[in-house]
């Protein structure tokens, strides 16, 4: 469904994305950000799955400022790798370049941002620098944003079980933002990644999803 597109950054430099578009009219548009193993093919089919949900999705490469093309599996080497990476190119230009994407798809109508794990704090930022309506996963990074008020309202989804996530700091959420719904799933880290045996959870990804859905078309102005 969706295809490698260049876009344009803030900083003159060039990186890849992969863009989606629906069979119809846009419903709005949504930036997916990524994990920190690229985007490969797992954030392909999360952006496809919002096409196919009728918006017009895009998934900037943010490791192209680095290194074009990193796609990373889920083993040692590719955590290892994957830190190191977001690590050079760090939160702030990450948000950079997801307003280089909702620019891009300007078109389809209100923006909102989806972000996971790493990405789910840059989708955090991109609410609090940019005004994006936003949905956090389990955004272990988040804490250290948590004293900014979002410009525009933002959802989180934690796993109860996610040993990077414990309790206290999911509270955190709820004590510092508590106009921001945070939903608790029974589930670990990376509970929407399908292509992991050992982090999804079907029943959990399939709720938040739902959540997820019907807050894009709320704050898109997209329901049917």
């Amino acid at each position: 469904m969706g295809q490698s597109i260049s876009l344009n950054t803030t900083r003159l430099h060039c990186i890849g994305a992969y863009l989606a578009r629906p069979a119809g009219p846009p419903r709005g548009g949504i930036v997916v950000v990524q994990e920190i193993f690229g985007v490969n093919a797992h954030i392909r089919a999360i952006t496809d799955r919002f096409a196919e949900a009728g918006y017009t999705a895009i998934a900037p490469c943010f490791f192209d400022h680095v290194e074009n093309g990193v796609e990373l599996g889920y083993d040692e080497a590719g955590f290892a790798r994957g830190r190191t990476l977001v690590a050079e190119v760090g939160i702030e230009l990450a948000v950079d370049d997801v307003a280089s994407a909702a620019e891009a798809i300007a078109s389809a109508g209100r923006i909102g941002v989806v972000g996971f794990c790493w990405g789910g704090t840059v989708a955090l930022r991109a609410a609090q620098r940019l005004g994006l309506p936003a949905v956090s996963y389990y955004g272990a990074r988040n804490p250290a944003y948590l004293d900014e008020t979002p410009k525009a309202p933002v959802m989180f989804h934690f796993g109860e079980r996610d040993t990077s996530i414990p309790p206290e700091t999911v509270q955190q959420h709820r004590e510092k933002l508590p106009q921001m719904p945070v939903y608790t799933y029974p589930a670990g880290h990376a509970f929407n990644r399908d292509v992991d045996p050992h982090a999804y959870d079907a029943a959990s990804a399939e709720l938040a999803w739902q959540r997820t859905q019907d807050f894009f078309a709320r704050e898109l102005g997209s329901a049917a």
